[in-house]
């Protein structure tokens, strides 16, 4: 019976979490222009809101593009891209907790964050 590697044992769950970071930021990102999947303003801190100089969706367009770059990251460089998204799902979190709303949101984007980190460490080990 052959030994299995590290390298081996994680190849299938490092490219699972890799296709994930790669193509769900892309597609929220993409989402924030066209609101097919929910209304992203509705997750703005009303507070955070009134300080902006431009209206909610504006904002969501620029986040919108900045999650299409990170997943893009995750692409081409996974370690680093994972430690990204890792940062920004945590960042998501952190304010959807600090408003109260949305809970359930801010649990999955933090177990999202800790995947995307994750992906980030085993891209050490996977050539």
């Amino acid at each position: 019976m052959d030994s299995i590697t590290l390298q081996q044992s994680i190849k299938h769950p490092f490219n699972l979490l890799k296709f994930t970071f790669v193509i769900v930021p892309i597609v929220a990102g993409l989402d924030k222009f066209t609101n097919l999947l929910t209304d992203w303003t509705q997750y703005i801190n009303p507070a955070f809101l009134e300080m902006l100089p431009f209206s909610g969706s504006t904002f969501m367009m620029i986040l919108g593009i900045i999650e299409i770059i990170a997943g893009v990251i995750v692409l081409i460089k996974t370690e680093l891209g994972g430690y990204i998204v890792a940062a920004w799902l945590t960042l998501i979190a952190l304010t959807l907790l600090g408003e109260f709303n949305f809970i359930d949101v801010a649990v999955r984007d933090f177990v999202m964050a800790i995947s995307a980190f994750s992906m980030g460490r085993f891209a050490k080990f996977i050539s």
